[in-house]
């Protein structure tokens, strides 16, 4: 019934003719807001960024935000099942990738558990702009990894009369997903108001063979007997060509308004995100997750003093996650937060352009229940930045500054110790563009990194179901250091580019999760091993390569690839969960109404495992090559309005692809061979 009302209500948008006589035209800006204050577009940003918008943001929709942004060079996903996906970039991941939404902070907790979902459904999404290298100028002290960031346009910057907006159903996948959303603007020239809603419904993954790998079956621990929990785990539990407990339903919606006026604008919005999925972990557990955000912002320009733009973004978070086994309430997790930036952007002073800005956080996270791992707390931090750019000719030199103050406090209890631990980071970072003519240029960024250790690497203290061990914080944990270096070479030549980059990361105190030869009794006969956090010496270092090539006037070809090899420096062996090297290579072609794509992507066996981590019960587990081969065909209709059919098939090989960088590779696979169908359409 709900897939026939929206798809009703779509079909009405796009057919009514009153709507078509009063369309108007939206201008919606597409240029790289995140990791740059002053709008300058990607060619000329000194860190590596990618984008994803219009169409072809469109055509990448997936499940999750992780799963949607797996094409680009450096990012990983970090899946718990289809349902959850928290990006990786570079291989790290937690609290060193900032997951932002239109510049503010996305405070749910996906960066506490895998299992926890990122509360952002890609079907809304107009823009994501990805940095690959230290971001932490800007968005944070933690974001050494890199920064994500979604962009919805819900409370709108630009005037507009009429009405305009677009729609998508789908139905298909290896999940057999039904979803649809809407989005629609509606003005009045300076007053702008902004609806959407979305809805996505999948059934369990289906899978090539058996969920559980070759690998994992060979174990000790599976053959006597054991899961990641310490019970019995029969050879078909998690599946055999379907994934149990893969599941899912999500649905949610957003209303926004602004005034604009003719140096600015101020506006609002409310938006509401409910998912409800499985977990493949454990088959009598759901997680049931609501989300409610409250976003403000303004921002004035043409001061006419020394500071002539100020802009201010807030947003308020009210999250609630419980996990429900056997149709009760076992743990829930609370997360109330705000989070916001000022800035100030100043007229040029001998050639320097720049910002200066205040960024603010302040949270209260509450853990109920019988596997409530981490205590309640509450998180305050204050942070003050300086950004700026000096053109030189053709070339630029840019550099920053940031100081935060951060104060991580647990409220105790049970197993919890009430502690207050305050921290002070510093950043800095200088970069430069060098242009050697009009095809080729050169970018560095040299970055000093420090991050704040979060309240469960501080304060956990007991079961953690996600993970199958005991988690012990420390409370004596320093701030975690690192030094960066980042390059790359591009060339531009019409519709032609590519882009060779390479980048070191070297930790003094890299804070991760380890395992102990330690157990904790937990109940009258269970047992489990105690992994704590601990800071080591670590080093990060890969290289990442993009680029296409019009090789006729209708067909393009694409290259990627990335790798990156990390390295316990102070007990031997390598970091965990490190996606291998990949390598890709596409072929688009287009011609009037028809479009159609082939893209192939290798992963190759990744056997660079790390020895001192407890990985779903046991040691991590070597992970074998894959091959994904997808294709994708599009038919713009001949109709009033821009309406596009289009049909994606994802690993038309049947292989059996595990990603190393989830935590479940062992025991739900990607899916197998599938298509999808789908209507998109705009006006």
């Amino acid at each position: 019934m709900k897939l026939k009302k929206i798809t009703f209500a779509l079909l009405f948008i796009f057919t009514y003719p009153a709507i078509g006589a009063d369309k108007g035209t939206l201008t919606i800006p597409t240029t790289a807001v995140t990791g740059n204050p002053l709008g300058v577009g990607s060619d000329q940003m000194v860190i590596p960024i990618s984008i994803l918008n219009g169409r072809e943001l469109s055509l990448r929709r997936e499940n999750t935000l992780a799963e949607t942004l797996n094409s680009i060079p450096g990012v990983s996903n970090s899946s718990f099942g289809p349902s959850v996906g928290r990006p990786m970039i570079r291989g790290m991941d937690s609290d060193r990738i900032k997951i932002l939404q239109n510049g503010v902070n996305n405070l749910d907790a996906s960066n506490l558990s895998f299992d926890h979902g990122v509360s952002i459904d890609p079907l809304i999404i107009e823009q994501i702009d990805v940095i690959r290298g230290p971001a932490t100028l800007l968005y944070g002290g933690g974001a050494v990894g890199g920064v994500v960031n979604a962009i919805d346009h819900r409370i709108p910057k630009e005037k507009f009369e009429g009405i305009t907006g677009r729609g998508e159903v789908r139905y298909g996948g290896a999940n057999l997903e039904q979803s649809n959303a809407a989005v629609v603007d509606v003005g009045t020239g300076n007053f702008v108001m902004h609806f959407d809603a979305y809805n996505r419904d999948a059934k369990n993954l289906r899978i090539p063979g058996n969920a559980v790998s070759n690998r994992k079956r060979d174990t000790r621990s599976w053959q006597i007997g054991e899961d990641g929990a310490g019970g019995f785990a029969p050879s078909g539990e998690y599946g055999i060509h379907k994934l149990i407990n893969s599941q899912s339903e999500t649905k949610g919606g957003a209303i926004g308004a602004s005034m604009i006026f003719d140096r600015g604008y101020a506006g609002a919005s409310y938006a509401k995100h409910q998912t409800q999925y499985g977990s493949p972990l454990e088959s009598a557990v759901s997680i049931d997750m609501d989300n409610d955000r409250f976003d403000f912002a303004s921002e004035i320009r043409d001061l006419g003093n020394f500071f002539d733009r100020a802009k201010f973004r807030a947003a308020y978070t009210d999250y609630m996650h419980k996990e429900i086994e056997n149709g009760s309430v076992n743990t829930a997790f609370k997360n109330q937060c705000i989070d916001g930036t000022f800035e100030l952007g100043h007229q040029p002073l001998l050639s320097l352009k720049g910002v200066v800005g205040l960024q603010f956080e302040s949270g209260k996270f509450q853990a109920l229940g019988a596997e409530a791992f981490v205590p309640s707390s509450k998180t305050n931090s204050q942070s003050i930045y300086l950004y700026e750019e000096l053109p030189i000719d053709k070339h630029k030199v840019t550099f920053g500054l940031r100081h935060g103050q951060h104060d991580v406090d647990s409220k105790g209890g049970g197993n919890f110790i009430a502690a207050n631990k305050n921290f002070k980071t510093n950043n800095s970072a200088i970069g430069g563009l060098y242009t050697l003519n009009s095809q080729w240029s050169l970018t560095g960024n040299l970055s000093h990194n420090e991050r704040a250790p979060s309240y469960f690497e501080l304060y956990a203290n007991g079961v953690h179901a996600a993970t199958g061990t005991y988690e012990q914080g420390q409370a004596n944990l320093k701030i975690e250091k690192s030094n960066g270096l980042d390059g790359q070479i591009r060339w531009k030549s019409g519709q032609d580019s590519l882009t060779l980059g390479a980048y070191y990361t070297n930790f003094s105190n890299y804070i991760g999760l380890r395992s102990t030869n330690d157990t904790q009794p937990v109940g009258l006969i269970k047992t489990h091993k105690i992994s704590q956090f601990s800071a080591i010496k670590a080093e990060f270092k890969g290289v990442e390569l993009e680029g296409k090539s019009m090789l006729t006037d209708t067909l393009q070809l694409n290259v990627r690839g990335d790798y990156v090899d990390a390295k316990d420096k102070t007990n031997g062996g390598y970091v965990p969960r490190i996606s291998p090297l990949k390598l890709g290579a596409g072929l688009k072609y287009e011609f009037d109404r028809f479009g159609a794509r082939l893209d192939v992507l290798h992963a190759f066996k990744q056997d660079r495992v790390a020895s001192n981590y407890n990985y779903e019960g046991g040691k991590e587990l070597i992970t074998d090559a894959y091959t994904n081969v997808s294709m994708m065909a599009t038919y713009k209709l001949p109709a009033q309005y821009n309406l596009e059919a289009f049909t994606k098939a994802n690993n038309l090989l049947d292989e059996e692809i595990r990603e190393h960088a989830s935590f479940l590779k062992d025991i739900a696979p990607m899916g197998g061979r599938s298509i999808m169908f789908g209507l998109r359409g705009d006006f």
